[in-house]
C-alpha cells in the first residue's frame, strides 16, 4: 500500500508515520493488489482531541474512517480497526455474484469545532457514475455514511440512498 500522510496544525514525525504505516499495512491482506492501493491519512487537532482521517482509494470503492482520541496512537488504532470492520462487515455483500467484478480489488478470502453552524464548511465533488441500488448500499456502507447520492443505472436519474431509523434503507428519486 502507498501512503500520503499529512498533518494539519501538527507535525508528522517519522515515528508517527511509521506507526500509521504499520497499522494500515495490516489491511493489505484484504486486497488482491495492495501495491496499487493508496491510503491518504490526515492528522489534525480538534480542541484537545487528535483526529485521524484515513481514506483508502481502491479502484472502484473508497474506504474511509475518522476517529478522535486524546492520544494520537489510540486514534490511529481506532481508525485502522474501523476500516477493517467495514471490510469484514461487508464481505458477504461484496462476495455476491453481481458485485464480484466491482470489488475485484478486494481479496474476499478472509475470516474542528465550528463557531457558526450556518456556514458551508466542506464541499465535495463525487463521481457520478451509474450504479445499481445494491452497489450504492455497498458504497455507502464502505464509506460509513448515513446517505449516498448516485446515478441509478436502471432509470438514469439521480437517487439519494439513506439509512432509516429502523436500520433499513430508503431511496429518494430526483426527477
Amino acid at each position: 500500500m502507498k501512503f500520503n500522510i499529512h498533518g494539519k496544525k501538527l507535525e508528522v514525525t517519522d515515528s508517527i508515520s511509521n506507526y500509521i504505516k504499520e497499522k494500515l499495512e495490516r489491511l493489505d491482506k484484504y486486497f488482491e493488489n495492495p501495491d496499487d492501493i493508496t491510503a491518504t491519512v490526515l492528522i489534525k487537532l480538534r480542541g484537545n482531541e487528535q483526529v485521524v482521517e484515513a481514506t483508502i482509494n481502491a479502484n472502484k470503492f473508497i474506504l474511509r474512517g475518522e476517529e478522535s482520541h486524546k492520544d494520537l496512537y489510540a486514534s490511529i488504532d481506532k481508525v485502522s480497526d474501523k476500516i477493517e470492520r467495514q471490510i469484514r462487515k461487508n464481505k458477504t455483500r461484496m462476495s455476491r455474484r453481481i458485485n464480484k467484478e466491482l470489488v475485484s480489488d478486494f481479496s474476499l478470502n478472509f475470516e474542528e469545532p465550528e463557531e457558526n453552524d450556518n456556514v458551508i464548511v466542506k464541499r465535495k465533488v463525487i463521481e457520478n457514475k451509474p450504479m445499481s441500488e445494491e452497489e450504492a448500499i455497498l458504497q455507502m456502507e464502505l464509506l460509513g455514511h448515513e446517505f449516498f447520492a448516485f446515478k441509478n443505472d436502471e432509470t438514469g436519474d439521480v437517487n439519494i440512498l439513506y439509512r432509516r431509523k429502523d436500520g433499513n434503507y430508503g431511496i429518494m428519486e430526483l426527477k
